[in-house]
């Protein structure tokens, strides 16, 4: 797979348009692409390529509800996606559920109450890894077994993120046909380490100065940090197959 860089965004129609927040949580999907061109628009990245004859576009928004709405319109005003999924990273609320399930939404909630169904009628298939049911958007990162605990019980969700639930708004204002693919990075075997809230900046990236202070405060949070970015990167290369086939399946006359 080749990249090309630039600075203009290319406004020709993407059959599928997929709005994450981190560059890694799509690494893997982006190198099955072919004719890869990178480019800016405004704040945000973009990666549009071809996956067989399907045109996909991927954009990377930040973490968060308001980086991810003004993605979602972004793309959707230069792209015209037939589909646009929020794909990405997300935290278990179900103790059954292991790094690299796979949670499909047929309905993406956020934290004051408000819902949102999603026409999506794939069987699940817990045995292997695969979970239909609420999604649950976040204010900011879960980062305690007690808090999805919490979550979980009052909420029913199966899994927390923070982005899907302002990717779905978005989508429902322009008339947009949207899907949410989240896969797990985070069970909940363990607490999060407390340096992950101050270590990813409000785009995502990871602050150097947080990543130091982090260190002089606790040398041991560096091997905290190193095992969720390999769960994080594990839990990337279980997404990218899955996500190649649903986009096969949206687009069966192109691919």
């Amino acid at each position: 797979m080749s990249e090309e860089t630039g600075n203009q965004p290319d406004t020709a129609h993407a059959d599928v348009a997929i709005v994450c927040a981190l560059p890694l949580e799509m690494a893997e999907f982006v190198r099955k692409l072919d004719r890869v061109k990178r480019y800016t628009g405004g704040s945000f990245t973009f990666r549009g390529g071809v996956l067989k004859d399907t045109r996909v576009v991927v954009v990377e928004s930040g973490t968060g509800v308001t980086l991810a709405a003004r993605a979602t319109q972004a793309v959707i005003d230069a792209h015209t996606p037939n589909w646009v999924i929020s794909a990405g990273f997300a935290g278990a609320l179900q103790e059954e559920m292991r790094i690299g399930d796979l949670v499909i939404a047929n309905e993406v909630a956020n934290e004051s109450g408000e819902s949102l169904s999603v026409d999506m009628k794939m069987p699940e298939d817990r045995d292997r890894g695969l979970f239909v049911g609420r999604l649950m958007t976040a204010k900011q990162i879960v980062r305690t077994v007690d808090e999805k605990r919490e979550i979980s019980e009052r909420t029913g969700a199966l899994a927390v993120d923070l982005e899907s639930f302002a990717v779905a708004r978005v989508c429902g204002e322009n008339k947009q046909k949207f899907l949410a693919i989240r896969v797990i990075s985070d069970d909940m075997s363990a607490d999060l380490p407390p340096e992950v809230l101050s270590v990813f900046g409000s785009t995502g990236s990871i602050r150097a100065g947080a990543v130091a202070g982090a260190l002089w405060k606790r040398f041991s949070s560096a091997k905290d940090m190193w095992r969720l970015r390999e769960q994080a990167a594990d839990a990337a290369e279980k997404l990218a197959p899955f996500l190649e086939g649903v986009v096969k399946q949206l687009c069966p006359e192109t691919s």
